[in-house]
């Protein structure tokens, strides 16, 4: 690893306080604005009578100390807002989105915005040397514009719902996205095992993905006062730090089922959305399982750097993941837990990883 010079660590710390502060203010624009529009609400007497009326937002979390691990992906945090519906509270940008993604007049868009971070580590954290047929590590720090378009379509003469998210990554990779400086914080304040080879995590790089989702939730079906649903899913994403293409399903058991679409997850194509309903009696609750596969191009933190040398691993083109849990919808707070399986990514790994996720949202 080549040692960086001072004009350039000071460069990476103007950059890295560009990337927080815009981040910071992007956040706390799009909160101001959602508290702004609930009062709004609240003053014509509207509030908790439409959904639309409410923005959502929403803290997630995934490691894999939740299943016992401390390796590859072990660690994701997520911070993000959902708009109300743009027809109700934003008709201009309705407007102005309708050149991007021709949605119907009669579906319920909304847009978004995130901040995260994740990081990636080889097996043996313990190690100072380079381990050369482990994953790099690495870290990748992101702000995240999305749209979500809910409507519904025919599929053999039934009414099926469908949501679309168009969402873009733009972020850093590397020593910039502070990823090494989070986990040796957080290792040191629970007293485990300060991870010692990040003098070897991949060069800075400017990243970015563009991901586009379709999932469709089929009519539930009701039996001992109960629904049970599926939500199939198709996936693509194109970018330097992600290139992939990918299909799954969800099944679901419980109780108000079309609240959401299956909570949210950070790194799997099985995820939900941030955004949930209220529902009648205010609460809601169900049990989930699903499967999903994907097809990877490229994958910076297994690939390496794009446009420089960099650790690197020969990726398996094939991807799984199963995963499953339960979420429970309380007025306006959805706290929802997942466990998940990973099939083995690269060659020379020695098994599938596991990693449990949070989510918490809250309705305001």
């Amino acid at each position: 690893m080549h040692k960086r010079t001072a004009s350039r660590s000071l460069c990476k710390e103007e950059f890295v306080e560009t990337m927080v502060k815009a981040g910071l203010l992007a956040l706390s624009a799009v909160i101001l604005f959602a508290l702004g529009t609930s009062v709004e609400a609240d003053e014509g007497g509207k509030a908790g009578d439409d959904e639309s009326d409410l923005g959502v937002f929403t803290v997630q979390w995934e490691n894999d100390t939740l299943s016992r691990t401390d390796r590859h992906y072990t660690n994701g945090i997520r911070l993000s807002w959902v708009s109300p519906k743009l027809k109700e509270q934003m008709p201009w940008a309705e407007d102005a989105l309708r050149w991007l993604y021709p949605f119907d007049p009669g579906a319920k868009a909304r847009i978004g915005v995130a901040v995260g971070q994740s990081i990636f580590t080889p097996g043996d954290i313990a190690a100072y040397e380079l381990i050369e047929d482990d994953r790099p590590y690495a870290g990748w720090l992101y702000l995240g514009l999305s749209l979500h378009v809910d409507a519904k379509q025919k599929v053999f003469g039934t009414d099926v719902d469908f949501l679309d998210t168009l969402q873009l990554n733009v972020g850093i990779v590397g020593e910039s996205s502070l990823a090494e400086q989070t986990q040796k914080f957080v290792h040191e304040a629970i007293k485990v095992q300060s991870p010692n080879g990040w003098e070897h995590q991949l060069d800075n790089e400017p990243g970015f993905a563009l991901i586009l989702e379709r999932k469709w939730r089929t009519p539930a079906l009701e039996f001992v006062g109960l629904e049970a649903d599926a939500i199939p899913n198709l996936a693509v994403s194109i970018g330097n730090v992600d290139t992939s293409a990918g299909a799954g399903a969800l099944i679901r058991f419980g109780d108000s089922l079309s609240v959401d679409y299956g909570p949210p997850n950070i790194s799997s194509n099985l995820t939900g959305r941030e955004f949930f309903d209220r529902v009648p009696g205010n609460f809601a609750w169900y049990l989930f399982a699903g499967a999903s596969g994907r097809f990877v191009g490229r994958n910076i933190f297994l690939d390496g750097n794009t446009f420089g040398d960099s650790h690197s691993v020969n990726k398996n083109y094939l991807v799984g993941d199963l995963q499953a849990g339960a979420a429970v919808v309380y007025q306006n707070w959805r706290l929802a837990f997942t466990y998940l399986i990973r099939s083995r990514e690269f060659e020379h790994q020695d098994e599938a990883d596991r990693f449990g996720a949070l989510n918490l949202s809250v309705r305001f």
